[in-house]
């Protein structure tokens, strides 16, 4: 069972200053700059979980509103102290960094930060002498500088700013740094000339990054611990002097199966070089790499004896030459990985639940390709099997799809595996906490994701939660996006019945502050839209009989909302729909128990006895199934109101009706009726009375 221990009072105070920033920790310059209190001083543990929860906020949490000032809070490092801090997407801009450029920075990661160009590079000379860690993950533009401002306008180019190449920038200075993450750059960025000023380098990441010569990596045999080379077009003259940097303890040359065609192949020699070469060797990556020769023991040997993870009885032949087994080996869509014995405590892949998850673990942060093609093996195994490590799954979708909100293949396969993951059958090992973060991260996914799978696996996620009363943290916010998915112009039934029965689901028991408010949103009128385009088109489908019972719902005791039913011609469709579809025995229901709702409003009452309302009735009995349903005693009490406006009116024409089809024993079984309402048994007697009455007025005495 997960845990629902409450938030930290640390996360709870950072939350609600970062909500509140203009009043807490600054005020507004000129209405628009932020400044921080002059009587604050914070320490670092304070300013970096500050930023790195800021920049979570902005971009998991479609609510939160960047403030376009907010780093100029921490521009004085007399009052403000960061040293860790972890910047992604286009939240970041040059003006940013420039803010903090007095800050005394050790650990710096910008993930994907599009929109930082060449005057970033300049600013990183600010934390040169302090610097330990920086990575500038797929910061592709950080390289580019304009050649000439406002001078070229195509929009063709591929740099419509007319941008070209810094080539003169180099690592020179940053003497500290040890770590470096330079993953998905563009090709052309001279990687060997900008690291040759760095001494002693212990990570270096060049995923994606092409250089044909590897030698300059030599430069650091006896500092580099940690070496990713993903995607990288490898071949023997890489490997030979991979095998060179004898310290290292982590190497990925892992790649993408799926993208460009690689040359390179992996070979048993290949493998046997880096064991006996790189004895420190404790995580190795070969995922997405076809294997050239057989590098497996028989079948036969495969078999025999209970699964090891002991090097002497690898599956993998030349891994039996192992001192000890890895911590980490990646197998991901590389045959090795359905081998029984594998010599690693963690092994990535497609074989089992278990290597699966290792793979959305391994590669989510900068690997949304792979880890989008991992989600959909949790899916089908969530789907087909049953998943045994459904909190630690859940987790990692939630985290994959927080991550790259705007990544298609993510968002589709992370919301499907979603719907599996929180059935009912996993229910009981949910904590409240747990769903709530689901639910938060799909109205993310439906808000900032407009495609078709993605918001009807959104949907479909919902509908395994209790409604209302799950969703009612979120109430405003689920609401505004069923209805804006509900938009008439869209041709997506299936998405349409679902949206329209969540809708209905949630405005069924709740209070009537609720449902004023959503019917302000335009829930009556998105209704009314949606039952006169199933008019138009003829069609009596769940949409409509779901429409007609979320009216039903949010009129309950609703004034307001019964009166925006009439104003937005409700009575017409209410006609209308009776006249088109007289068969339809649940959708009359539905649409009878509304006006139910309806007439209970006094002042509304007139304009329900219209002559085309009265003329429909040639029968009674759509308004006679509702008397003896004790369980809904507003249908119960608006069809006795109905029956009796209409023998009062008009008794010569509906008493002998009514008489006819049986209604009188019904009414007299209401007033019988423990549930029925007070004022609905005397409204049943006085129109058993009026029955009365015109039978003993039109009695033949002529005799």
């Amino acid at each position: 069972m997960a845990s629902d221990t409450p938030e930290s009072l640390m996360a709870l105070c950072t939350d609600f200053c970062l909500r509140n920033l203009d009043g807490t920790l600054g005020y507004l310059l000129d209405k628009e700059t932020l400044r921080l209190h002059p009587d604050i001083f914070l320490p670092s543990e304070i300013c970096d979980r500050l930023v790195n929860e800021y920049v979570e906020l902005v971009n998991a949490a479609c609510n939160f509103e960047p403030h376009e000032s907010f780093f100029s809070l921490f521009s004085d490092p007399r009052s403000t102290r960061l040293t860790r801090i972890h910047l992604r997407e286009d939240l970041v801009q040059d003006q940013d960094l420039e803010a903090i450029r007095k800050q005394d920075l050790v650990e710096l990661y910008l993930t994907n930060c599009e929109k930082l160009s060449a005057k970033s590079l300049q600013t990183l000379r600010s934390f040169s002498h302090t610097l330990v860690s920086l990575s500038l993950f797929g910061c592709t533009n950080i390289f580019y500088e304009e050649e000439n401002p406002g001078g070229c306008e195509d929009e063709y180019l591929v740099n419509p700013t007319c941008q070209v190449l810094v080539k003169d920038f180099t690592f020179e200075g940053f003497s500290r740094l040890r770590f470096l993450n330079l993953g998905r750059m563009i090709d052309w960025v001279p990687v060997e000339s900008l690291l040759r000023p760095l001494n002693s380098l212990a990570a270096l990441d060049l995923s994606g990054i092409q250089t044909s010569d590897a030698a300059f990596l030599t430069q650091w045999k006896d500092s580099l611990v940690s070496l990713v080379l993903y995607n990288m077009d490898l071949s023997d003259d890489h490997i030979r002097v991979i095998v060179q940097l004898h310290k290292l303890r982590h190497l990925d040359i892992s790649r993408d199966r799926l993208s460009s065609y690689y040359k390179f192949k992996l070979t048993r020699e290949v493998l046997s070089l880096f064991v006996q070469k790189l004895g420190n060797l404790m995580s190795l990556d070969i995922s997405g790499h076809m294997i050239l020769e057989n590098c497996s023991i028989s079948k036969m040997e495969e078999e025999a004896g209970q699964t090891s993870i002991e090097p002497s009885k690898s599956s993998i032949i030349p891994f039996r030459a192992l001192k000890r087994p890895l911590q980490f080996l990646g197998l991901f869509e590389n045959s090795l990985c359905r081998l029984t014995h594998i010599p690693a405590y963690k092994v990535s892949g497609d074989k089992n639940e278990e290597q699966v998850l290792n793979a959305i673990e391994a590669y989510t942060e900068h690997r949304p390709e792979i880890t989008s093609r991992a989600i959909n093996l949790l899916f089908d195994i969530a789907r087909i099997e049953r998943c045994n490590q459904l909190l630690r799954a859940l987790k990692l979708v939630i985290t994959a799809l927080k991550c790259h909100k705007y990544d298609r293949n993510i968002q589709v396969t992370g919301s499907a595996a979603l719907f599996y993951l929180t059935n009912s059958e996993y229910r009981s090992e949910q904590s409240v906490k747990l769903r709530r973060q689901v639910i938060q991260v799909v109205l993310n996914g439906m808000e900032s994701y407009q495609e078709v799978t993605v918001q009807r696996n959104c949907c479909l996620t919902l509908c395994n939660f209790s409604i209302p009363e799950e969703l009612e943290f979120q109430y405003r916010r689920v609401n505004e996006l069923l209805l804006s998915i509900l938009n008439p112009t869209r041709q997506d039934e299936s998405i349409q019945r679902i949206a329209v029965h969540l809708c209905n689901a949630l405005v069924c028991q709740v209070d009537n502050d609720h449902k004023e408010a959503v019917g302000k949103m335009g829930f009556v009128v998105t209704m009314l839209k949606l039952i006169q385009k199933k008019l138009l088109d003829k069609i009596c489908d769940q949409v409509m009989e779901f429409s007609w019972s979320a009216l039903w719902n949010i009129t309950d005791e609703t004034p307001d909302n019964c009166e925006m039913f009439l104003n937005f011609n409700g009575m017409k469709l209410f006609l209308d729909c009776l006249k088109e579809f007289p068969e339809k025995q649940e959708l009359h229901r539905n649409m009878l128990g509304l006006l139910g709702n309806v007439a209970e409003v006094k002042e509304l009452r007139p304009q329900l006895m219209t002559s085309q309302f009265i003329s429909v009735f040639r029968s009674f009995e759509p308004i006679l199934r509702l008397l003896p349903q004790g369980i809904s005693p507003v249908s119960q009490h608006w069809a006795t109101w109905a029956l009796y406006n209409l023998v009062s009116v008009y008794p010569d024409k509906y008493c002998p009706l009514l008489i006819k089809e049986g209604g009188l024993p019904l009414l007299r079984d209401i007033i019988k009726m423990a549930t029925a309402r007070q004022e609905t048994k005397e409204m049943a007697r006085k129109v058993i009375e009026h029955c009365s009455n015109f039978k003993e007025e039109n009695m033949d005495t002529s005799r």
